[in-house]
């Protein structure tokens, strides 16, 4: 670490504009439904994504949601018994209603296993008005959830705003019924496939003491871009699978809070990481640990060695900040190193060299609580500066890994961070 990053007055700055934008970032997150705090249940998350205004290109197609019914089909970490779903209406303008949801085990495309079939209520009703900016939980369910299953969540909607909440990146297809509301079950050949998640915005489940969540906290190479649609085979649904396979780690869910395209600092799509870290990590029911695994598209944006040089100072203050937070909530984190990105659209070797220095912060003692070492994993071994090209997205991506390479990167990690 250089002098310059020890000056106080860069530091004095750095630490009070993250402060002011932490103190936004409080103020910004949506009020969650107060009965959840009746109930006494340890509740840990089993599935969850990370939730931004929907973006006009990934807006449901004609005749969208409102009065129609939407099944989303999404894969859970862990299993257990008894089950809630979380609702989001954060970034809505103006009020949505549920009119009713069920959910049920999905079968291939937009079937169900109808025999699993349960419906969701909300204090006791099946009708539910989520008001601009708020989120909600329903009613705890019991429900035979194993392990890795894929569910399917089935919403009849009345009026939605024209502002959505949601996620575009869910590489994985939805399916809107054009036609009228299907009953239980039902199948129609009516039917629009998105592959893009709205207002559901997280699954937890009823635990028993020795069961937490690991938060990956990303943009896309969290988020699977340039994995399969429908495959369930981002690094961290490979980290899932096993955790679940072994023994001493079973009981670990996996909440994937990756954004395409997003930044720590500023810029990018979504919520920066500064301001939406408290919504995705620390609110977030029984964490137990943090995986950190962003920043190259703040570094992807710098203008020149100068600039450059200044994100990763920033960074590195972002990254300390996000440290103490979790661990004054008792969640240990451990930090991702940046990996290569040279021949892609993004590179310039003063960028490169702010990656580096920021990866050095990143894999020096008495930081985070471990490291995981993507760049060291992923790169080639004849020039570190660039990804394996047998791992890389094809089409000369250079950026994000493959199906291949994220199956490298999830089998990369190692599973006693999580005993």
């Amino acid at each position: 670490m250089t002098k310059r990053y020890q000056t106080l007055g860069i530091l004095q700055f750095i630490w009070i504009t993250l402060l002011l934008l932490y103190v936004i970032s409080v103020s910004a997150n949506p009020p969650v439904s107060q009965h959840q705090k009746e109930d006494n249940t340890k509740w840990v998350g089993t599935w969850g994504t990370a939730l931004l205004e929907i973006q006009p290109k990934d807006m449901p197609p004609k005749p969208g949601i409102a009065n129609h019914v939407l099944r989303q089909i999404v894969c859970v970490s862990i299993g257990a018994d008894k089950l809630r779903l979380k609702f989001s209406n954060k970034f809505g303008n103006s009020p949505l209603r549920i009119r009713s949801v069920q959910i049920a085990l999905a079968k291939d495309s937009s079937a169900i296993e109808t025999s699993t079939i349960a419906w969701l209520t909300f204090k006791g009703k099946k009708e539910v008005i989520l008001q601009a900016g708020t989120e909600i939980y329903s009613d705890p369910k019991s429900f035979g959830l194993k392990p890795r299953a894929r569910i399917a969540i089935t919403i009849s909607f009345g009026e939605a705003p024209s502002i959505l909440t949601g996620h575009g990146g869910s590489r994985t297809t939805s399916y809107l019924f054009a036609g009228n509301p299907v009953k239980p079950g039902e199948t129609s050949t009516d039917i629009i496939n998105i592959d893009h998640w709205y207002i559901i915005a997280g699954i937890e489940v009823a635990a028993t003491n020795k069961t937490g969540s690991v938060v990956v906290f990303g943009d896309s190479i969290a988020d699977g871009r340039g994995s399969g649609t429908n495959k369930q085979n981002r690094w961290p649904d490979i980290l899932s699978e096993n955790l679940l396979k072994n023994p001493a780690t079973d009981q670990v869910g996996v909440i994937n809070m990756g954004i395409g395209g997003n930044a720590i600092l500023k810029g990018g799509l979504g919520p920066t990481g500064l301001l939406r870290f408290k919504h995705d990590v620390l609110d977030q029911q029984g964490v137990r640990w943090l995986i950190l695994a962003e920043g190259i598209n703040d570094l992807g944006g710098a203008r020149d060695s100068l600039s450059a040089d200044d994100i990763a100072q920033n960074l590195i203050a972002a990254y300390q900040q996000f440290i103490d937070q979790a661990h004054a909530k008792g969640i240990k984190v451990y930090g991702a190193t940046i990996m290569p990105f040279k021949k892609s659209f993004y590179y310039g070797s003063y960028k490169n060299s702010a990656r580096n220095k920021v990866n050095e912060w990143i894999r020096s003692p008495n930081h985070f609580d471990a490291v995981i070492d993507f760049d060291q994993l992923m790169r080639d071994p004849n020039d570190k500066d660039i990804l394996q090209y047998e791992v890389q997205a094809g089409a000369n991506d250079f950026l994000h890994p493959n199906e291949l390479g994220y199956r490298l990167m999830g089998d990369g990690i190692n599973l006693s961070l999580f005993r």
